[in-house]
């Protein structure tokens, strides 16, 4: 019955369209979803893309102000080795100055030393000289006097090197010595 009922009232019409009238609106809406898709693709990779060249930009700024850094830290560094190369010749300079100006002061020493023997054995002064020669010798001076005669000095008519002429004024007080040393003990009363 119920279905005489239907087939009386007519003819069934689908609920939905089939037609192709009716999958136009899907399919635009589809393709405007794709083509939004599509554009916001675009969009993003074009971001994306600027936004890469400007890092891109930036790292090459950055590498180029290390190279000039770079480059100057390497001036820097030259700089500083001639620097301490010139540093070490003079410190070099420096000692060897200071060497020489030493053995200038013991030559110097050495020499005022001979002098003062001399002057006091011209008056006959032995514990003087007795001094002066330990001196000398205790400070390691009799070898800065030299033992050769520069020409100057043989022009002088001085024929004995310095050193000659310690030896001989140590040997003569040496020899008073001995002989002060005999004399009082041969004149006992």
């Amino acid at each position: 019955m119920k279905l005489e009922k239907r087939s009386e009232g007519g003819p069934i019409e689908p609920e939905e369209d089939l037609t192709p009238k009716g999958k136009k609106p899907v399919v635009v809406y589809i393709m405007v979803l794709f083509i939004a898709a599509f554009l916001l693709m675009a969009w993003s990779f074009a971001s994306h893309q600027r936004s890469n060249t400007e890092a891109i930009g930036r790292l090459q700024s950055s590498v180029t102000a290390m190279q000039g850094v770079q480059d100057r830290v390497v001036s820097l560094e030259k700089e500083l080795k001639t620097t301490q190369d010139r540093l070490q010749e003079q410190e070099r300079e420096a000692d060897l100055q200071e060497y020489e100006l030493e053995a200038s002061s013991r030559h110097y020493q050495a020499l005022e030393g001979l002098y003062s023997l001399e002057r006091l054995y011209r008056q006959e002064n032995l514990e003087g000289c007795r001094k002066v020669i330990d001196d000398m010798e205790e400070n390691d001076l009799v070898v800065c006097l030299s033992d050769h005669i520069s020409d100057s000095e043989k022009e002088l008519g001085i024929t004995v090197s310095v050193r000659e002429r310690y030896c001989q004024l140590k040997e003569a007080v040496e020899t008073r010595e001995a002989e002060a040393a005999e004399a009082p003990g041969e004149v006992e009363p």
